[in-house]
């Protein structure tokens, strides 16, 4: 089975700790003077984040955990739990600084290197903490979590349509995803069926956010191995579909596209813009794969191994250039549009760049399919309470809502990025690389900080 999340909702009487797999779902019930679960970290390493985040946001006992530092408790975060239903404070004081105790590999000549959280680049902060041996990684740590936004906790109380303009802000990567998860969950709660030429006018949406961020991909993968000409050109690139996202939504990150009717707009625009970029990448590709020097570096560099990528249960790029074939596209809508589930099994810089230039085309084709999907739907008069699971297939990789309603209002809102997990395997790319690699192989998964940092 794979891990997919597990999480926390405080009831009255009880915390109930919900653990979601692709296979199934387990509920347990802790008792609320002394909440306490055993870890399912060793079977499921990326379970370790998921119970560390349990007892920041609300204090549950973690039993068996090899690692019970704090996640998203900082060095000054004062000892409470945000997430529990008694904490209403809108400003807190910080607490003595008490150090962050960081994996220490030992050794004759072993040095560690800190990066971050601040960056040179116009990036959110992320600390990367690496165990040296010359300029060989031995070990990395990844520690997250500077931009505490408190999403989960604000979305309480509201409603549904109350909740939109934040779940498509939680990242601009993912916007399109996240609306459409968020359609899902509103249509489940309303009984009603997602009708087909909507639901096709939203994935032709969801391919054009796919496209954008891919495609600035192709570009800064070859930049951080010191090929900028690429980066210039797949920007443009970018840019111009990111455009073209504006031209059909009326914003350049979709912010509002995913609602109970399609936008109007041009197909022949569509079709006649996916017929130039095509021609563009074409080219962009044919000049990439010319090029020994780079393919030099990409190839065996930042291996994460087939089993690692199953173990840690990876979505999206990661999982598939490791030749884990985990997509939520794979049903029915998209094959019937072209989708293929795009796959490498070497699990390098090389499989991933090759993975995402196979999506790319196979976004083109697939859009291509949807161009003049339009459609409208009556928005649900009613939305039943209850517990409401959604996911979408973004750009990053297969993303996860959890909204509980209760009185019509959300009782318990949880996001799982895709991000959230394959962080936590970032680490095993790293040994047998030198540092100099680190932005190479980083830029390769290309995750995501904001979706993460909730």
């Amino acid at each position: 089975m794979r891990l997919i999340a597990r999480f926390c909702i405080e009831n009255e009487e009880n915390f109930e700790v919900c653990t979601l797999f692709d296979e199934k779902k387990e509920v347990l019930y802790l008792d609320k003077e002394n909440p306490t679960i055993k870890s399912i970290a060793r079977q499921y390493p990326a379970a370790v984040w998921f119970e560390r985040k349990m007892h920041d946001d609300f204090g549950i006992l973690i039993e068996d955990a090899f690692n019970n530092r704090p996640l998203i408790h900082h060095e000054r975060f004062p000892k409470l739990h945000p997430m529990r239903k008694a904490f209403t404070a809108k400003v807190v004081t910080d607490a003595p600084f008490k150090p962050y105790k960081y994996e220490h590999i030992k050794g004759n000549s072993v040095f560690e290197v800190a990066v971050g959280p601040i960056h040179a680049g116009i990036i959110e902060p992320g600390h990367f903490q690496f165990s040296q041996s010359g300029e060989e990684m031995l070990h990395l740590e990844v520690r997250h979590f500077y931009t505490y936004r408190g999403i989960e906790k604000m979305l309480e109380g509201k409603t549904l349509q109350e909740a939109k303009p934040i779940i498509e802000r939680i990242s601009g990567n993912e916007s399109i995803a996240y609306q459409i998860a968020w359609f899902q969950i509103v249509l489940e709660a309303g009984g009603s069926a997602y009708h087909d030429s909507l639901q096709q006018y939203h994935a032709m949406l969801l391919e054009f956010e796919r496209l954008i961020h891919h495609v600035t991909d192709l570009g800064f993968i070859p930049n951080d191995a010191g090929f900028s000409p690429a980066l210039a050109y797949a920007s443009k690139l970018a840019e111009e579909t990111r455009r073209m996202l504006e031209v059909l939504t009326s914003h350049r990150f979709g912010f509002g596209a995913v609602d109970f009717e399609a936008k109007p707009y041009d197909k022949e625009a569509v079709l006649a813009f996916v017929q130039k970029l095509e021609e563009a990448l074409l080219w962009f590709e044919n000049w990439i794969m010319d090029i020994p020097s780079l393919w030099d570096r990409f190839d065996t560099t930042g291996i994460l191994p087939t089993e690692k990528a199953q173990k840690y249960g990876c979505v999206g790029v990661m999982s598939k250039a490791s030749g884990v074939k985990v997509d939520r596209r794979d049903a029915r809508l998209y094959h019937d549009s072209g989708f293929v589930l795009c796959f490498e099994k070497d699990g390098d810089v090389s499989a991933r760049f090759k993975v995402r230039l196979q999506e790319v085309h196979n976004s083109l084709i697939m859009i291509k399919a949807f161009a003049g999907a339009k459609g409208e739907m009556k928005e649900p008069d009613v939305l039943r309470d209850g517990d409401y699971v959604a996911y979408t297939e973004s750009s990053i990789g297969e993303l996860c809502l959890f909204v509980r309603l209760k009185d019509g209002k959300i009782e318990r809102f949880f996001a799982r990025d895709p991000s959230f997990i394959n962080w936590q395997a970032l680490h095993i790319m790293m040994p047998g690389n030198i540092i100099a690699d680190f932005p190479l192989i980083n830029k390769s998964c290309d995750l995501s900080y904001a979706g993460n940092d909730l």
